[in-house]
């Protein structure tokens, strides 16, 4: 059969892939043509777009790139309209992927599945009229939105697990790299434990925390801690350098980046500073306690605003999972230096919430389930095409 997927953006095209090496598990003749990424194309197929010459975050950029995604748009509609797949599998990227479900139901060229349901939980929750009327089947990813969907939607979804748990153990048994080797390879320090800080994936969100996460950090180095930077892979090593300009020759002591290596230096962490997002998540499956800041401009308004507009109780996925707060959430005008630094005291080894959160992180991991997400997925998807021909 003919597979049509397309993926926005880096997490996506990892997704992605997984999904396709499980459909060709499935079906010997699977075909694909795709928006994606490397990982896709290692799989096998027709890339169509590098998701890179569509991924624009922010009403700025997504104007000023306005041109080349409707360019964008246009031959993805018309390849799927040529190409007339057997189905086309959607991966996150609601802004995109919404526009290309309502085009292929509306000129019923195939079904439209969805995996990794657009987080309209947390905000925009109107779009649970497309989705009902543009996606044949959604398949979830976080246990929460069964009842969010269903319950409270009456639409009918798939829970198939979380495609992490599978990242991350896959990592797990095939990397043994030891503290001192990873220290060694990345010029760190021996004698010190890590402190690893996740500022996030782009670089308004960098500007934003960084200088935060290693000032709150600092004062608690003495002899013990180094902190270690994890480099996001689509910002340039420089932007870092320039960001770290700000501190002075002290706040540098101790301090050290590390780019493509995020999984390794969780493995190797005590303790972590995270930016929401998927990272709570695999800081948690590595079973590092964390503090979860996000310092937005204009604070005291966005916290205002957050009540209004969000409607969730949380923003990191690992509370949210465990519908209550297992890691410290400091967001908008609560991410102060002295509130990270406590927060981060507290969650240390020695601290009185270490405990706490690694048992939070076990009711966490038993909420998820175990492997075979993507399977799951290319097992449903397999079965309806089978059944409707």
């Amino acid at each position: 059969m003919k597979y049509f997927l397309i993926a926005g953006e880096a997490s996506g095209d990892l997704h992605a892939a997984d999904v396709m090496r499980a459909l060709q598990r499935k079906d010997l003749d699977a075909e694909f043509r795709f928006i994606g990424g490397d990982l896709m194309c290692a799989v096998g197929g027709q890339l169509l777009y590098h998701y890179r010459s569509l991924a624009y975050m922010g009403i700025i950029a997504v104007a000023l790139h306005l041109p080349a995604i409707l360019k964008g748009l246009r031959r993805c509609k018309k390849e799927i309209k040529d190409w007339r797949p057997d189905c086309v599998i959607l991966i996150d990227y609601p802004g995109f992927n919404m526009k290309m479900a309502k085009y292929v139901h509306k000129q019923n060229i195939c079904p439209v599945y969805y995996y990794i349901a657009p987080k309209i939980w947390a905000w925009k929750e109107y779009r649970i009229k497309s989705i009902r009327r543009y996606v044949d089947r959604l398949f979830s990813i976080l246990p929460f939105e069964v009842e969010f969907f269903e319950q409270k939607h009456h639409y009918p979804i798939s829970y198939v697990g979380n495609p992490s748990v599978e990242e991350v153990a896959r990592f797990k048994s095939s990397y043994k790299t030891t503290f001192a080797d990873f220290s060694e390879q990345h010029g760190l320090e021996k004698n010190r434990k890590i402190i690893a800080l996740l500022a996030g994936s782009r670089a308004s969100e960098i500007e934003r925390n960084l200088i935060k996460m290693i000032r709150a950090a600092h004062p608690l180095l003495q002899k013990t801690y180094q902190l270690v930077i994890a480099c996001a892979p689509a910002v340039n090593p420089a932007f870092y350098e320039k960001v770290l300009t700000r501190l002075t020759a002290d706040e540098r002591a101790h301090l050290h980046l590390v780019r493509n290596e995020t999984y390794l230096l969780l493995s190797h962490a005590t303790a972590a500073l995270v930016t929401s997002g998927t990272a709570t998540l695999e800081t948690a499956l590595f079973n590092v306690p964390q503090v979860v800041c996000y310092h937005t401009a204009a604070g005291k308004l966005v916290s205002f605003m957050r009540q209004l507009v969000l409607k969730v109780k949380y923003i990191s996925l690992v509370n949210l999972i465990c519908d209550q707060e297992v890691v410290n959430e400091l967001v908008a005008d609560e991410m102060t230096v002295s509130n990270v630094r406590q927060a981060l005291a507290d969650i240390l080894p020695e601290g009185c919430k270490h405990e706490a959160v690694l048992s939070g992180y076990e009711t966490m991991r038993q909420r998820l389930g175990g492997l075979g997400a993507p399977l799951r997925v290319a097992e449903e998807i397999y079965e309806r095409l089978r059944l409707e021909q």
